[in-house]
């Protein structure tokens, strides 16, 4: 399992933020390569993402959840369970967004298996940071 730590700055108030981290439709496409294929309820998504990894190219498939949303504490767990698409791998995570006004912190719980961990822990330490990075950089844009 990788766990990785990111904070972000949107510059909107608390509310704005806790209303987009909640629309799967606004979120999934902050993530590089990320699209919703289906909305399958208020709090649930089917979504695929594409992910580069050197010369090659992963295609995943699956659901993302809101599996909690606090409120009170500005607080969501969202749950990402996927399946190489061409493969046997997998990569689920479960990801927490913690707000502020202004931004807040994003931490990764990621569980890699296939194609995708045989290139080893090093390459996917670099390709979970970089997604995690330009997915909290666009959290400023939605």
């Amino acid at each position: 399992m990788f766990e990785l730590d990111h904070s972000f700055e949107t510059g909107k108030g608390i509310d704005y933020n806790w209303d987009a981290v909640l629309d799967l439709e606004r979120l999934i496409p902050c993530v590089e390569g990320g699209r919703v294929v289906e909305l399958t309820g208020p709090r649930s998504a089917k979504a695929e993402i594409t992910v580069k990894m050197g010369a090659m190219a992963l295609r995943f498939v699956g659901t993302v959840e809101v599996a909690e949303a606090d409120a009170a504490a500005h607080r969501a767990v969202l749950r990402v369970k996927s399946r190489e698409a061409n493969g046997q791998g997998h990569a689920n995570a479960d990801v927490t967004i913690s707000l502020a006004d202004g931004g807040g912190k994003v931490h990764t719980a990621a569980r890699i298996s296939g194609k995708a961990a045989s290139m080893g822990e090093g390459v996917m330490v670099a390709v979970l940071e970089a997604l995690i990075a330009d997915f909290t950089g666009k959290l400023a844009t939605i």
